[in-house]
């Protein structure tokens, strides 16, 4: 690994040059879309994933997701505190959830959503507009069942006093 600079914004400029070429590599041996992003704990590159969504049949296996869970069975922990994560396109609605689960310190991007939608043609508005909605309007017709048999699990993790806190 050559040297890393000083200065914090050029040592961001380093790392979100390697989530690019992880995009980069992925997208170009067809294991999924142009997107790449690393985990990054004092320095040194702890996660690595690209896009796997097409090649892994798996729609969850976007960069982030990938590299969070790189990252976390490194760390053997599943929150990454004292990290920043390195993504070359700003997050989906669905890795920006995972990132704030996952409770890096610091987010860093390249691209932006709005590139990805207009030069690219990946557009999450559509979900970003469906969270927005009440649940008897989103497109995905959705519908709630047993509420009550469905708080038994929350009441039981409420008392369970064995319970790991997340």
């Amino acid at each position: 690994m050559q040297s890393l600079p000083d200065k914090q914004t050029d040592k961001d400029q380093y790392f979100l040059r390697q989530a690019i070429e992880l995009a980069l590599n992925g997208m170009r041996s067809n294991e999924g879309g142009p997107f790449g992003a690393i985990v990054v704990k004092d320095d040194v590159i702890i996660g690595r994933g690209n896009n796997r969504v097409s090649s892994g049949l798996d729609p969850t296996a976007h960069a982030e997701v990938v590299a969070i869970r790189d990252a976390c069975a490194h760390l053997n922990h599943f929150q990454l505190e004292g990290c920043t994560i390195y993504s070359s396109c700003e997050p989906c609605p669905m890795c920006l959830g995972a990132i704030y689960w996952a409770r890096p310190d610091r987010l860093v991007f390249a691209a932006g959503k709005r590139d990805a939608a207009d030069i690219a043609g990946f557009d999450d508005q559509f979900i970003y507009d469906e969270l927005d909605l009440p649940i008897d309007k989103r497109k995905i017709p959705s519908l709630q069942l047993l509420r009550e048999e469905g708080l038994l699990p929350f009441r039981e993790w409420r008392d369970k006093d064995d319970k790991i806190v997340y």
